[in-house]
């Protein structure tokens, strides 16, 4: 018995030493586990402050790159006496800005159902804003439009604007003038010293010779020039636009490209603007000749819409394209404008044929005899109906 009782802590020792040694894996396990969450605390630590630290300099750098980058763009365009425009960093930054979501958001916005007491305080909070004269409109009553939409839209009363029968070309919309002038050459102003070209703008056309504008005259004798004329719709303006003269379109061609600010102030910014943004345009002649009407969207314009054309869808959805112009800027959809009876859609004068969901640009290309004059002034306002021009010498 007393050897037995000896025997007692040898085998208690034994038992423990079992115990400890069973147990120094799960405390190496233990420990591998505390110092693999250290460090991935300290990762997440240090993730943690280079996060705040970019999330709060970040945008202080990139204002201070952009601010240095448009002072050295600045004293380039002044050392070489060249207009102060966009560089290419600049414009891939402009239209890099999801300015295509906005104009879909603000086209759906406009659209919604205006309740009938709030509709005398917001229109006209936005009548006083743009100076838009209600007392000329179909329905001075702000409660008749059920929505922003329709009120942008709205139409004027039967002879507000009364169309010039002696001239043969007149303003197709109320709005601003922003350039006018003879378009020979390959390139054209959109505003003063900004140009875009005529290629870029129409799309390709067949010709064997000679430049594109010349190409595009449909008289050969040598009688003709071409010109053109840029006309700026403010928000404040009637937003449906006529047709300047008698004229037939043949071809219409739809190109679905960005939808950037046409304002004035953009305009004289940013060259090729009127060949990067998405635009409708109808190719067709009138009596002098070649003559073509465009429709040019922009920022927060829902739609173009032109009545005669059904088929017409514009402001689509077309992707993320960062820092890069979308396919469809170049591309463009082509319909041709001839019916059943193979006879082509005409206009006359003064002749409704759309409209914009909010101001925008139209651009007319046209030819027409040497001696044709313009009777406008850059930044002119002017209205529907007026006389944009004369053939020869004004009596």
């Amino acid at each position: 018995m007393l050897r037995h009782f000896r025997q007692l802590p040898t085998n208690a020792a034994s038992n423990e030493s079992s115990a400890v040694s069973k147990s120094k894996p799960q405390q190496r396990q233990l420990q591998q586990q505390q110092q693999q969450q250290s460090q991935l605390t300290v990762r997440r630590n240090v993730l943690a402050r280079w996060t705040g630290f970019l999330m709060r300099w970040a945008p202080m750098g990139l204002c201070v790159f952009g601010a240095i980058e448009w002072q050295l763009h600045k004293m380039r365009c002044s050392r070489d006496g060249a207009p102060s425009t966009a560089s290419e960093f600049q414009s891939m930054v402009y239209c890099s800005l999801p300015l295509r979501i906005m104009s879909r958001c603000w086209g759906w916005l406009a659209s919604c159902y205006m309740p009938n007491v709030m509709r005398p305080y917001v229109y006209g909070w936005y009548s006083n804003m743009f100076n838009v004269n209600i007392n000329e409109a179909l329905y001075p009553d702000l409660n008749h439009y059920n929505s922003m939409a329709e009120f942008f839209t709205r139409p004027l009363k039967e002879g507000a604007r009364v169309i010039d029968s002696k001239a043969p070309l007149v303003s197709p919309a109320d709005g601003k003038v922003l350039h006018f002038g003879r378009a020979s050459d390959s390139r054209i102003e959109q505003v003063k010293g900004v140009n875009y070209s005529i290629e870029d703008f129409l799309g390709p056309i067949e010709r064997s010779t000679g430049s594109y504008a010349q190409a595009l005259k449909q008289k050969r004798d040598g009688s003709t020039e071409l010109y053109q004329c840029v006309i700026y719709l403010a928000p404040g303006d009637y937003h449906r636009f006529h047709s300047p003269a008698a004229w037939q379109p043949t071809v219409r061609r739809h190109f679905s490209g960005e939808l950037l600010s046409v304002s004035p102030s953009v305009a004289g910014w940013l060259p090729n603007l009127f060949c990067l943004n998405e635009r409708v345009l109808y190719m067709g002649n009138w009596k002098h000749g070649f003559f073509s009407y465009t429709a040019v969207g922009a920022t927060n314009v829902g739609s173009v819409e032109i009545y005669m054309d059904s088929q017409l869808k514009t402001n689509r959805w077309t992707g993320f394209n960062v820092g890069a112009h979308p396919p469809s800027t170049y591309e463009y959809d082509e319909l041709q404008l001839v019916n059943k009876e193979d006879s082509s859609i005409s206009f006359n004068k003064g002749d409704l044929i759309g409209q914009f969901n909010m101001g925008s640009t139209i651009v007319l290309l046209f030819e027409a005899p040497k001696n044709f004059q313009f009777d406008i002034e850059a930044g002119q306002k002017i209205s529907v109906g007026q006389s944009l021009g004369h053939i020869g010498e004004r009596k």
